[in-house]
């Protein structure tokens, strides 16, 4: 059983520019060939951030997906297909199951000892330490960097910085007295609901994770295109309030609603019109690095309403 506790919680997201600065150098996923398929298996957290490393990997013409890891069954494959299993922990009972099924799989995990390591013909290690709060936000990000790192690998491309990662992240920290207070008061309302463009879509339903496991607050993520769609219906009855990532070329549909009813939005990396609050730091003119940092917004109003029982 995971303990969990707000003051360490908030200890583990002040380590993370150290954390990242810690990461060994090199391509951790050196060994992997030319492959056709890549199959990452994940629940919670670990499946949010394959979701979008997937998709990347669609984007460069590969057949890529990010399957629950509770899903029935498994997809056939041959020597070209590369199956990742993702948990932080290397213990998440659906993750081990699925892939028990796969006849030879790569782990990802933050415990090179875990029972999904041993399993597993190759490690690739988060080095994100020991998350002593019991809440995955260093691995986390450890996550999206290594599987940003896999993706570059696979098409060529070059890898994100982490320096610039460790330094808007250390931004964001060190600047709290100045948006964390004014944030805090925004997003209070009926629930938290971040909003994402597909191509950082982990950033809001991270976000939103963060919420109900910490604090218990109602909230809910949302691609900001599908938002008109399936979310908007909520602002009309709801004290709404809207984290909101820009960089969808539907930003002014969803903020158009947003506005007409009334809603409360706190902006991250970018300005946006009507904002309430607009959330910048350091780099976050590169959607890559708010893809690693923009979730620590969320993180510490979580960890700070969870600490003072706000929210």
């Amino acid at each position: 059983m995971i303990t969990l506790d707000p003051a360490l919680f908030l200890a583990d997201l002040e380590e993370k520019p150290a954390a990242l600065r810690a990461l060994p150098a090199g391509n951790p996923w050196s060994f992997a060939g030319p492959v056709r398929r890549v199959i990452f298996l994940g629940m919670g957290s670990s499946r949010y951030a394959a979701q979008v490393a997937a998709r990347r990997l669609r984007a460069a013409g590969l057949d890529a997906s990010a399957e629950y890891a509770s899903a029935e069954g498994f997809f056939p494959y041959g020597d070209d297909t590369l199956v990742v299993a993702i948990s932080a922990t290397g213990a998440s009972r659906e993750t081990l199951d699925a892939a028990a099924d796969a006849p030879s799989f790569v782990a990802l995990t933050n415990d090179p000892l875990s029972p999904l390591a041993k399993q597993a013909a190759r490690v690739v290690e988060l080095h994100a330490g020991v998350e002593r709060g019991g809440v995955a936000c260093r691995s986390f990000q450890h996550t999206q960097i290594l599987l940003d790192a896999l993706v570059s690998h696979l098409t060529g491309r070059d890898p994100l910085p982490i320096r610039l990662v460790a330094e808007a992240t250390e931004d964001l920290l060190d600047r709290r007295p100045q948006w964390l207070p004014r944030c805090g008061e925004l997003l209070k309302g009926d629930g938290v609901f971040p909003i994402a463009p597909v191509e950082r879509l982990s950033s809001a339903l991270q976000s939103a994770l963060m919420f109900r496991e910490g604090p218990r607050v109602p909230a809910d993520g949302c691609e900001t295109g599908d938002w008109s769609h399936v979310d908007v219906y909520l602002t009309k009855t709801l004290d709404y309030r809207a984290l909101f990532f820009p960089g969808s070329r539907y930003d002014d549909q969803a903020l158009e609603w947003l506005h007409q009813r009334g809603s409360t939005v706190v902006a991250v990396g970018g300005e946006v019109g009507g904002a309430a609050q607009a959330v910048r730091f350091r780099h976050d003119d590169d959607l890559r690095v708010r893809l690693a940092a923009e979730t620590l917004v969320a993180e510490l109003v979580a960890a700070d309403w969870w600490i003072h029982g706000a929210g």
